[in-house]
């Protein structure tokens, strides 16, 4: 079997049921619209009885099916979600439903799931199944959610674009921007922002180290948390960096990230805030090198908060910069070769140097050989220098220096959050170019500094870019521990802006 025909492995076995699949997708499929339906409209729909999860999951899984051009899915399990949806059909006829009963969801290759591949978007790993699933996937799984497939990701999660040299179901690689396909998704949860730009699934988890679940719900108009560092489980996940990564939920409306926030970390629900007792900060510098399509759309909806009695307020952060610079690339870089190595060890069961061996992105393959491999970081004039005394510094110091100007900064100013565009950028062109290590940093640029220091941030959609029609979207970052905080206030600001109108080529 070649690599390329290893996407959609699981479809292969299920083709026999093809036309089982399509007519229970046409039973019922007219009670929902997958372009507005919401996971949870689609619990309360499925609980109530209004149709069943066979005909929801077989109508996800033809609109999958149907845009194989965005490159989305690395495996579709079209057997095992229509299995479980008939399964939870029969339970729900005996019981109660649980959250997510019956709700299709996608879940970022880096994630296990029991029995799919865990590719991580790598080609090494290709032939990895799991055993078992990773503490987030089971209690998406205790909470009655139907995982449809594994979503394709910038390669071992290592970029911001997407353009993935290993894995595609389209004709040419790179996961594509839903809203454009001529454009980048986003990275490194490329696949599962597509998904939900395009109206795919309600609902999907991605993993979150610099900005990979918010950037690609930016490009493609979905919303996301990065969590606070520790409040979801990180076992099961291939790792980059165990002090910056975490998993995040990503959906099409900020009440399912929180429906999945609660089902993974707990608690009960969250209501909308009171705008008028909310305060947000703003900082110069996370206003630079922007487009003018994300320049508009930032100003109207600054202005647009002011007008709904959210305080808004100027705030000085002149260190942030200088202080992220000094733990970003040290302890991403050199944690990735020790926590990589032990994640190989105890579930793929591969060297590290076989694994960047198979490396079929070039940026991806640059960095792990490099750097990561022998432990480097870049130094002057195109040099590279030992990253251990980097990182020491960044650890003992700078990172402690930056949490305490956000904790400084959010206290001083008695702020809910430091709002700011997700990224400079609309989506760029989708080739080998848009990988580049310039694209990496614009894009990172206002996302990197949060996911250094540990705090939470919250993307949301809150415009179409008034001359490219792309999606752009605004971040809250709130003090560590206010995860239900920004959800409380993205769920008012969600009503106030509004979900953005599907892509007008979604199916």
């Amino acid at each position: 079997m070649s690599q390329n025909s290893l996407p959609l492995l699981a479809c292969a076995s299920v083709l026999a049921g093809t036309a089982l699949f399509a007519s229970s997708a046409a039973r019922g499929a007219d009670a929902f619209d997958l372009d507005t339906l919401t996971a949870t409209e689609a619990a309360a729909d499925l609980c109530a009885g209004k149709y069943t999860s066979e005909t929801l999951v077989a109508a996800v899984l033809a609109r999958a099916k149907a845009q194989r051009e965005l490159n989305a899915f690395i495996t579709l399990d079209e057997a095992g979600a229509i299995k479980a949806a008939r399964a939870f059909d029969q339970k729900h006829r005996r019981g109660p439903c649980e959250p997510l009963g019956g709700v299709p969801i996608a879940v970022k290759d880096n994630i296990e799931v029991e029995g799919l591949p865990a590719t991580a978007g790598t080609p090494a790993l290709k032939n990895y199944i799991p055993a078992k699933d990773a503490p987030v996937a089971a209690k998406l799984r205790a909470a009655g959610a139907i995982i449809i497939g594994k979503t394709n990701m910038h390669e071992l999660a290592f970029g911001i674009s997407g353009y993935n040299g290993a894995y595609k179901t389209g004709a040419d690689y790179g996961v594509r921007n839903a809203y454009d396909p001529a454009k980048i998704a986003g990275g490194s949860s490329s696949g599962n922002g597509a998904a939900l730009g395009a109206r795919i699934v309600p609902i999907a988890v991605g993993t979150d180290t610099g900005g990979s679940v918010r950037i690609p719900c930016a490009l493609n108009g979905c919303a996301a948390l990065r969590p606070t560092v520790g409040r979801y489980s990180q076992v099961g996940i291939a790792p980059i960096s165990h002090t910056r990564d975490t998993a995040g939920p990503m959906a099409t409306s900020v009440a399912d990230v929180a429906l999945l926030d609660r089902v993974i970390a707990g608690g009960g629900g969250v209501g909308p805030a009171d705008l008028k007792s909310v305060r947000v900060g703003v900082v110069a510098a996370m206003l630079a090198n922007l487009d003018e399509d994300t320049k508009q759309a930032f100003a109207a909806a600054r202005s647009k908060l002011a007008a709904a009695g959210v305080t808004v307020l100027d705030v000085d952060m002149s260190d942030l910069a200088e202080l992220n610079g000094k733990v970003s690339f040290p302890v991403a870089i050199y944690e990735a070769n020790d926590d990589m190595v032990a994640y190989l060890k105890r579930g793929p069961k591969i060297a590290l140097a076989d694994l960047a061996k198979a490396i079929a992105s070039p940026d991806v393959k640059g960095t792990y050989d490099g750097l990561v491999l022998p432990r480097k970081l870049p130094g002057p004039d195109n040099s590279v220098v030992d990253g251990k005394p980097a990182y020491d510094a960044a650890i003992k110091t700078a990172r402690p220096a930056l949490q305490a100007l956000y904790r400084d900064t959010f206290a001083k100013n008695r702020l809910d959050a430091i709002i700011f565009p997700t990224v400079p950028k609309v989506a760029i062109a989708s080739n080998p170019d848009s990988s580049s290590l310039p694209n990496f940093l614009l894009f990172i640029q206002n996302t990197d500094p949060g996911s250094n220091a540990g705090v939470p941030g919250l993307q949301i959609p809150i415009a179409l870019g008034a001359s490219s029609r792309l999606p752009v979207g605004l971040e809250l970052d709130g003090p560590a521990g206010s995860d239900r905080r920004l959800l409380a206030i993205g769920l008012a600001l969600d009503k106030l802006f509004g979900r953005l109108p599907p892509p007008a080529k979604s199916i």
